[in-house]
């Protein structure tokens, strides 16, 4: 096990928080629904949240790649060292939909 950058996590901390201020604002409005090749739903909030987080996490660690549910395609495998972002910037839309509160960003270093 590695030990934790402090100064990273807080980063990373910040984007998961402003990617949460993101999501709530959209929840609290009408939002438009589409729906992905594999028939789950995506919203305004997947969207604008992938956007935040991709955005934020290039700019911290440019060297690393991401792997995003909103994009699998970009992503062209872990750098030389194995590790890489994984990344759902909603987890739970069906939940969000609903407008049930059971749903959260995740923002994941594997190593």
């Amino acid at each position: 096990m590695t030990a934790i950058d402090q100064t990273l996590l807080e980063s990373v901390e910040r984007i998961a928080r402003d990617a949460g201020s993101a999501i709530m604002e959209i929840y609290g409005r009408e939002f438009s629904v589409e729906e992905k090749e594999d028939k789950s739903p995506l919203t305004e909030a997947d969207a604008a949240a992938h956007k935040l987080i991709v955005s934020r996490l290039r700019e911290l660690t440019p060297e690393l790649p991401i792997l995003s549910e909103e994009d699998t395609s970009a992503f062209a495998g872990p750098d030389d060292n194995g590790r890489y972002w994984l990344v759902d910037p909603l987890d739970g839309t069906k939940e969000f939909i609903k407008r049930n509160g059971e749903f959260t960003v995740n923002i994941a270093l594997v190593e």
